[in-house]
């Protein structure tokens, strides 16, 4: 008996480094629906996340601004266009969100 419980004790801890890896960004835009409303580069409802980078691009505090948005919506910023408000994504994953999307390239001056 107790060397089962060794052993899946051993199992859990080999694993746990594996279910605790970060999910990446742009996993936490696709599971959170993000891309439902955002392009990576144009307008779909809201605007494309190369937009949205352009725009904020020398503004010190569009970090914590956008995480804000993303947790408590919005409304007037990019038109009339509500972006609502996503409660169910944490702060950390909001801040992260934040990050990436501020993180994109530009759009080419072709698709502006």
């Amino acid at each position: 008996m107790k060397f089962s419980v060794l052993t899946a004790a051993a199992f859990l801890l080999a694993a746990a480094p594996a279910a605790m890896a970060q999910t990446s960004p742009a996993d936490l835009a696709r599971k959170n629906g993000c891309m439902s409303c955002h392009g990576l580069l144009h307008r779909q409802v809201g605007p494309g996340f190369a937009q949205i980078s352009d725009r904020y691009r020398s503004d010190a505090g569009a970090p914590e601004r956008l995480t804000g948005k993303i947790r408590n919506g919005s409304v007037g910023a990019w038109g009339r266009v509500i972006m609502p408000r996503q409660t169910h994504v944490s702060e950390s994953d909001a801040r992260a969100l934040a990050g990436w999307v501020l993180s994109q390239p530009p759009p080419d001056a072709g698709s502006r």
